[in-house]
């Protein structure tokens, strides 16, 4: 047996179809049947194979060691950490790795485990995953396949379109490392096995320098499973504390009283109530909810603010996930005011900052390499941004932009005018900073911020998760991905959102290329026209083989 002509369409559809099982048995409350899905799951050789390659192969952090200096393995190696792995109540202990936090000099501890750690905490999520995606609120978003951050700004602006509101911006103070170990185990109620193996991971220890520090507490960042402990350590929050404010009966079309909404990413969240006591009421419940599993609100990040008007000391309008919220006094509206969501100021800046340091970095580089550098972060942020009302902001941007690469050529050639001249030419009637075009070819041009078209997102529905088997709905999610280059999204749309080797329908937390009929050595071009390309899995496409399928 050889890891490279394993057929990977024929694993995906067996762990597949157990995950879906698992699910819906979730969804009817029959524990005892999703834990013995589970266990057969664990046992089968599909997601023992799969677990091994989303650690070795897929992961951005494949090549990262643990505390056995182990980087990555053949696949010689594949195959048998494949036919070894199962769970057991052992962990090794996990090497410690600070990174610096964005804007500040606080830094954020990562608890790296083996890679033999590492898939066999992928094979007990294959396993988990499916049983608590069927139980988590509707209105959570962070670290779960299928919802991403616009879904929840989404969801936010559905809540204030209606009415200006009191807003309680939250933080939970170091979330992952402040989790109460007893707690979160009562909480997931598994059997046995995996409660003890999930206990092992959770007191593995952190190696820093020549010692082994004890963790009694927290669930350690940088595992495979951790988002999903946070998760389930988080999970039921939301309904536990909304369900204290019902809508009673309504006099003249008014409610007495009023439900909040609570929407949650990862361990930010934001509270939403037309009742300033119920917002301060609501603070104090939700640190009570929170007590019993060790974490607490942070206050520098905890504020109580309002939509529209200026309360106290507080500005109105909040900031969430890199986006400000904001209502505007409108007469012309129907309601008196508009909700304007757009990029925060802190996003804005550190995105120019960002900039200004490559500019600088290439100050006697070539233009092409000036644009390579610069063309991913533009079409990045843009991406996530174009979600909302950011056409002003585009522009603000692209003109700091205009500054700053006028300026880098006025040093090279000595007058504005003549860096002007020379880098910017006209190409399908717009200037635009570009290099030279080679003999037969076409210039390279940078990709500015006021060519990004505007477009809404549209919210997942309510429960749905990619675990419930409604391929139809989403297929065509995935065909409308919004941060998706163009090229992308026509041919996903070609491809009816599936693999074009192996047939199987693309999931939202798949990795794919895209990879051209005609190799590029051998000439071949994007052409959007005549489809001279296709989509298939990165894995698939390392390998080279029709049989396989990558994610």
């Amino acid at each position: 047996m050889e890891w490279n002509t394993l057929n990977w369409r024929k694993l995906e559809r067996a762990v597949f179809k157990l995950q879906k099982r698992i699910y819906r048995a979730s969804q009817r409350g029959d524990k005892r049947a999703v834990q013995k899905l589970q266990k057969t799951l664990m046992r089968s050789w599909a997601a023992r194979c799969i677990a091994v390659r989303r650690v070795t192969q897929d992961n951005k952090g494949k090549n990262t060691a643990g505390v056995d200096r182990v980087k990555s393995l053949n696949t010689t190696q594949r195959i048998k950490a494949a036919q070894n792995l199962k769970l057991n109540h052992k962990a090794n202990a996990l090497r410690r790795v600070w990174i610096p936090k964005p804007g500040r000099e606080e830094k954020r501890p990562l608890g790296i485990p083996t890679i033999k750690d590492r898939t066999k905490q992928a094979l007990a999520k294959l396993a988990l995953e499916p049983e608590w995606e069927a139980k988590f609120e509707e209105s959570s978003y962070g670290f779960r396949p299928g919802r991403s951050a616009h879904d929840a700004i989404e969801h936010i602006f559905i809540g204030l379109n209606q009415a200006q509101k009191y807003v309680l911006d939250a933080d939970i103070a170091k979330c992952f490392d402040k989790i109460n170990h007893s707690e979160l185990l009562k909480k997931i109620n598994t059997f046995p096995k995996m409660r003890r193996q999930i206990k092992a991971w959770l007191k593995a220890g952190i190696f820093e320098g020549n010692r082994i520090f004890p963790t009694k507490e927290g669930t350690p960042q940088g595992g495979v499973i951790s988002p999903l402990l946070a998760n389930i350590a988080l999970h039921g929050m939301i309904d536990d504390i909304a369900s204290q404010y019902p809508i009673k009966k309504r006099i003249n079309g008014k409610a007495l009283k009023w439900k909040p909404t609570i929407v949650r990413y990862a361990d930010d969240f934001v509270v939403f109530h037309r009742d300033k006591t119920v917002i301060h009421e609501l603070k104090y419940k939700i640190s009570q909810w929170l007590e019993p599993m060790g974490l607490t609100l942070k206050d520098e990040k905890t504020r109580i603010c309002h939509t529209a008007l200026r309360l106290e000391d507080e500005e109105p309008g909040f900031d969430f996930l890199g986006f400000n919220i904001r209502q505007f006094k409108d007469n012309r509206a129907r309601l008196g005011f508009k909700t304007i969501i757009q990029p925060s100021e802190k996003s804005v800046k550190k995105h120019v900052q960002k900039l200004r340091e490559i500019i600088q970095k290439n100050k006697c580089a070539k233009v092409i390499d000036l644009i390579a550098e610069l063309n991913p972060n533009i079409r990045g942020w843009a991406n996530y941004f174009r979600t909302v009302c950011s056409a002003t902001t585009f522009k603000r941007v692209h003109h700091d932009l205009y500054s700053m690469l006028l300026h880098w050529g006025k040093r090279r050639t000595g007058k504005y005018k003549t860096s002007y001249q020379k880098y910017w030419k006209e190409i399908k009637g717009r200037m635009t900073f570009s290099s030279e075009a080679p003999k037969g070819g076409e210039p390279f041009t940078l990709r500015t911020h006021n060519q990004i078209a505007i477009k809404r997102h549209i919210k997942v529905k309510g429960n749905k998760s990619p675990y419930d088997g409604d391929w139809a709905y989403w297929g065509n999610r995935l065909q409308t991905y919004i941060v998706l280059k163009p090229r992308v999204h026509m041919l996903l749309k070609k491809q009816n959102a599936k693999c074009n080797w192996c047939g199987l329908q693309f999931k939202s937390n798949d990795e794919w290329d895209v990879d051209h009929i005609t190799p590029k050595i051998d000439g071949g071009k994007m052409n959007l026209k005549t489809y001279n390309s296709f989509i298939v899995g990165v894995t698939m496409r390392k390998l080279g083989l029709k049989t396989s399928r990558g994610t």
